[in-house]
Parts: structure tokens; sequence; C-alpha cells
């Protein structure tokens, strides 16, 4: 059983959903009640989905494989990135660049290449080139590691993916859903569960 009580998740506020105009009919299931024109999610089945998604995170941790960490929202970027970080695995806080999973091996070479711009600036091999060309390298290093710097060390698919926002972070979810890659995402009433 995963270490989250109920108290905890009303004092963090996990039962408000959305407006009642603005929800998905899928989610009819989780939700408790409409209350003041927003829907009350039903935080027994929070809590047991919650459960279910310790377990498969935990399943494949033990496993050896490593979990990505995708949230782009303004609101959730810090805590992807510290989070991500306390557990030592990847993260995607910027932007998800289209086929970073299911055409990785492209993306690897984006890697490489940030690596190789990071080593440069880190042994003063850089300052080898014209002042221009050292602009250009330092812009195309500012750009990659904005977008790539949180999967910097990942060389292989990670073994599952935790998305923050389902609804925002689709494109994540399709490529993991066609990669067979376990998705837990933390979703509100306005999404497809």
């Amino acid at each position: 059983m995963a270490y989250i009580t109920m108290k905890e998740l009303l004092e963090a506020g996990v039962h408000f959903g959305h407006q009642t105009r603005r929800w998905n009919p899928k989610m009819k299931k989780y939700i408790f009640a409409p209350r003041n024109g927003i829907y009350i999610i039903d935080l027994q089945k929070t809590m047991r989905m919650f459960d279910a998604a310790y377990r498969v995170i935990v399943k494949t941790v033990s496993e050896g494989k490593s979990v990505l960490f995708v949230g782009t929202k303004k609101q959730a970027r810090d805590s992807i990135d510290e989070e991500a970080n306390r557990c030592e695995m990847f993260y995607i806080n910027n932007r998800w660049l289209g086929g970073t999973l299911t055409n990785f091996q492209t993306i690897k070479k984006r890697i490489d290449r940030l690596n190789d711009l990071t080593k440069m600036k880190a042994d003063g091999s850089i300052n080898r080139f014209p002042k221009k060309e050292i602009l250009q390298l330092d812009k195309q290093w500012a750009k990659l590691d904005r977008n790539l710097g949180g999967i910097r060390n990942m060389t292989e698919l990670p073994g599952a993916l935790f998305v923050v926002d389902i609804k925002k972070e689709n494109i994540a979810v399709h490529e993991a859903r066609r990669l067979k890659i376990p998705t837990v995402a933390v979703v509100d009433t306005n999404c497809d569960p």
C-alpha cells in the first residue's frame, strides 16, 4: 500500500475537479458529486488508483528500469525537475519533442550533440572557435539543454512514464501507448482516463 492518507489528499485539494461544464463523460465513475459548479472527485477511488499506480512504478524500478517524468505545464516544471532529480530519474519539463520515444535513435543523436557541446564548454576547447561560432554553439547548447537536459543520460527507452497533465501531454501518452510503455498519469475531470 502506498504511504498516503485520505487526509493528505483532502489537504492537498485533490478532490477538486474542473467546472461542471468542462468535463469528460468517461470520468463519470470517478466523480463523487457536483458542488457549486465544480465536480468533486471520489477520493476512495483515487486511493485505489493511486495504489495501483504505486505498484506499477515500484515494479518498474525494481526491475532496474527507469521512469520518465513528463510535465511541461508552467505550474509543474519545477516540481517535475525537483522530484525526478530526487529519485535520480529522467524528466522532460520544457517541451515534448515529437518522436522522443518512437524515434529515439534520432533523439539520441541530439543528446550526444548536447553532451559533446557540454564537454567542449567544460574543457575549454570551445574557445578555439571564432567568436561568432562560439555564440552559435552556445545558442545551440542552450536550446538542446532546455529541451533534452533532463534526458541527457538516458541510453534506452524508459520502463514507465509519469505524466502530470494527460491532456496537455497527449503526444507523449500516444507514443508510450504505441510502444506499450506503461503510463501513470495525474488526470482531472476534463481528461480521458
